[in-house]
């Protein structure tokens, strides 16, 4: 009899034991589990982290190309100009055979409000827009013509970007190859769709018109200018 109550003891505390045991291998197991827990959550923060910075890193990188190429081609444009002043007083001997090649200068464009001072390509590229305005339409200046010119919108001071800003009466001035003067009076800042071409062909045949076209970089709309030369 004393050796069963033993035995049952025996098995009641190894039962004991073993629950024991058991709650200890899930409490260990839990501890694992939290510190993997933890560990992994460490290292996606991490990596979170380092691609945060890669963003940022690429981001700024890639703002301070932007401002560099805008500002590059800026100083090209005002060097054209010092080669334009150049070349103009040569106008009588060598340079008259070179005035093709003089980068297809059609003039100078003055806008004393924005403070917009550049030259104007005689053809429309898109090197040529890079580097500054560019004419893509109308004759000449003495003509009655529809004269337009194209710029880029950087959102900044550059090239096009403020001329949104002009309002009727303001005054344009477009320098010509021989360095004579043309004034025009703004009558209109309108926007159109991009592929809306009315502002380029529609215009009173019987007068010598100025058509200033930059993208709206925030509905991909067209900024339209127009104005009339004054006489005088």
């Amino acid at each position: 009899m004393n050796q069963i109550l033993s035995t049952n003891l025996n098995d009641k505390n190894n039962k004991k034991l073993n629950t024991e045991e058991l709650y200890n291998d899930i409490d260990s197991i839990k501890k694992i589990n939290n510190k993997y827990k933890k560990s992994t959550n460490k290292q996606f923060f991490k990596l979170q982290f380092t691609i945060s910075i890669i963003i940022i890193i690429t981001a700024i990188s890639f703002s301070i190309y932007q401002i560099y190429s805008i500002n590059s081609k800026e100083k090209i444009s005002q060097n054209l100009i010092g080669n334009y002043n150049i070349y103009k007083l040569y106008a009588d001997t060598q340079a008259k055979e070179e005035e093709n090649t003089e980068n297809n200068l059609f003039g100078i464009i003055e806008i004393p409000k924005i403070n917009l001072y550049y030259p104007v390509f005689s053809s429309l590229t898109e090197e040529n827009l890079k580097v500054s305005p560019c004419k893509f339409y109308g004759t000449n200046l003495q003509d009655n013509t529809n004269i337009c010119i194209a710029g880029h919108n950087y959102n900044n001071d550059k090239f096009f970007s403020k001329i949104n800003q002009l309002q009727p009466n303001d005054e344009i001035y477009i320098y010509d190859t021989s360095g004579i003067k043309y004034t025009y009076q703004v009558q209109e800042n309108y926007e159109v769709k991009e592929d809306d071409l009315s502002p380029i062909t529609n215009y009173d045949k019987n007068e010598k018109t100025l058509t200033l076209i930059t993208c709206n970089n925030l509905n991909n709309n067209r900024f339209i200018i127009k104005a009339k030369q004054k006489t005088f």
